[in-house]
């Protein structure tokens, strides 16, 4: 099943990032993440030319836009190798929520919005959030909403009050979804998704919200932000007015395949460490902690469940390249519950291998414990995605 979606220019190319990866970010990156991250911007800023320079830059955008032209299931592949390392995605300019928006603004922005604000996105010369989540709304259910965007002769006034807006600190503009036509009867045509130049007076960034103990900074941040009459021209509208929630549909998709297999790409990343320190880890003389069958039961179930996550996740990638994201529906609320449990289950384990120095920074392992928790919660909670599945299946029963 694998092989189906493992093109020629895919064979060509992973070993090309893997190396890169490799020979260039794996000695950095715990230094970097430890640190002060803008500390390391330029460091980051030279590899990202490295990036450019071999035409490894932006896998998923067209040739013609700079980037190699993959689809989104090749794109897959290499989403799964970047995913080895927390800068993998940054460095080769496809990291959410930047590769969403790239995504969304080439389907569906006017040229002009293209010009000014996509084509240096594409270009990496700046960053971008989206500002979607509301604290006083649940985050489940995206047609509750108080943000608001009254029309005003020629310009939009925003206001409102966002959280979880990822990598706030330092975009130069955000996608905001507001409530544009707060009267119709049909919830899913109330909000349309407007751009936000961040140097707006009306537009304010709070806080870098607390994960886990790590503020972060930059895009290794998550923003509470706060509009306040933000006065933005119409043409700043992307697409329709009223289109927001479908526009978020078609965002989040594609969105879903790259977190999927970023995650198994972690997953790939502590599996290998867990198995070296099982072999490595004597625990008396002559015996370490690959000898236990405790270990040994969770390293075989741990393969077992990585393996079947990727081809769930390169079969909906598969379907949306063919029928595209609506026909999909079922395939990525799949994923979405399913990969993020494996990443856990994963994690965790790969935690208890290493006993107590799985849960210190000396490895990448508390990192991803404490930034990859969320996974069961952005993009939808997994019980809501087991929910929507279920109620879909169960449908045709009862027809």
């Amino acid at each position: 099943m694998l092989d189906l979606f493992y093109s020629d220019k895919v064979k060509s190319l992973l070993p090309q990032y893997k190396s890169f990866l490799e020979q260039e970010v794996y000695p950095i990156e715990l230094h970097i993440i430890s640190h002060p991250f803008r500390q390391s911007l330029p460091l980051l800023k030279s590899l990202r030319s490295k990036a450019k320079e071999q035409k490894l830059w932006a896998p998923h955008l067209p040739v013609d836009d700079g980037g190699v032209g993959l689809s989104l299931s090749e794109f897959a592949h290499v989403s799964e190798v970047l995913g080895t390392s927390p800068l993998g995605h940054y460095i080769f300019n496809c990291n959410a929520p930047d590769i969403g928006n790239m995504e969304l603004m080439h389907q569906f922005a006017s040229a002009d919005l293209k010009k000014k604000y996509l084509k240096p996105l594409m270009n990496g010369d700046i960053r971008s959030c989206f500002a979607m989540t509301e604290p006083e709304f649940a985050g489940s259910n995206p047609v509750e909403m108080a943000t608001t965007a009254v029309r005003d002769g020629d310009y939009y006034i925003i206001n409102g009050h966002k959280w979880f807006t990822t990598a706030a600190d330092g975009a130069s503009f955000t996608i905001v979804m507001a409530i544009t036509d707060p009267k119709n009867e049909n919830p899913y045509l109330r909000a349309s998704m407007i751009v936000v130049p961040l140097d707006n007076p009306g537009y304010k960034l709070i806080r870098n919200i607390p994960i886990m103990g790590d503020v972060g900074e930059d895009y290794l941040s998550h923003g509470e932000v706060q509009f306040t009459n933000c006065k933005v021209p119409v043409t700043n509208l992307i697409g329709e007015e009223g289109k927001g929630f479908a526009l978020a549909q078609a965002r989040l998709g594609p969105g879903r395949i790259h977190h999927c297999m970023r995650w198994i790409g972690i997953c790939e990343r502590a599996f290998d460490m867990m198995c070296k320190r099982a072999v490595a880890r004597q625990i008396k003389e002559g015996k370490v902690l690959a000898h236990q069958q405790a270990i040994q039961f969770w390293i075989a179930e741990s393969r077992a469940e990585i393996n079947a996550a990727r081809l769930l996740v390169l079969n909906a990638a598969h379907k949306i390249d063919k029928e595209g994201a609506k026909a999909a529906k079922d395939e990525i609320s799949t994923i979405k519950f399913y990969a993020a449990d494996v990443l856990m289950k994963v994690i965790d384990r790969a935690i208890q291998v290493h006993g107590g120095l799985g849960v210190t920074d000396d490895t990448l392992l508390s990192f991803w414990y404490r930034h990859e928790r969320a996974a069961r919660i952005y993009d939808g909670p997994d019980e809501v995605h087991k929910s929507s599945l279920a109620k879909s299946i169960l449908k045709k029963y009862m027809q």
